[in-house]
């Protein structure tokens, strides 16, 4: 459980920091994902990342039960996915990137993102 609050804490200090971000600077944020996508040094830096962090998610936290620590299980798993499908597909990628640059997908994105750092801020720190 320890493992599971800590993870709790990091994503939802992020997912926080980004949701925040998205609502803030959506001009600034629906660019730099545009040009995460046309740089392919960073998708290919970006799968090594999400690989790490998934495997070590999954190494130290494949808990399949019952409550909410099995998000954490399966945020890792998807991690782990997202980075092995960046490595071996990155030209497969624009389908993505014109989800991301939609202005209607920021304005649904941003607030989930918030709700759901929030959610794991409260598990991390008050669960």
């Amino acid at each position: 459980m320890e493992v599971s609050v800590l993870v709790a804490k990091i994503i939802g200090i992020v997912y926080v920091s980004f949701g925040i971000g998205l609502m803030a600077n959506k001009a600034f944020y629906k660019e730099a994902i545009s040009k995460l996508f046309e740089n392919t040094g960073y998708l290919i830096i970006g799968g090594f990342i999400a690989i790490v962090f998934g495997v070590l998610i999954i190494e130290n936290h494949n808990v399949w039960e019952a409550n909410w620590t099995v998000i954490i299980t399966i945020i890792g798993w998807i991690a782990l996915l997202k980075g092995i499908l960046l490595l071996a597909f990155p030209t497969k990628l624009d389908f993505f990137k014109s989800i991301f640059s939609s202005d209607s997908f920021l304005k649904l994105l941003a607030p989930l993102v918030l709700i759901f750092g929030l959610l794991f801020l409260y598990l991390g720190f008050m669960g």
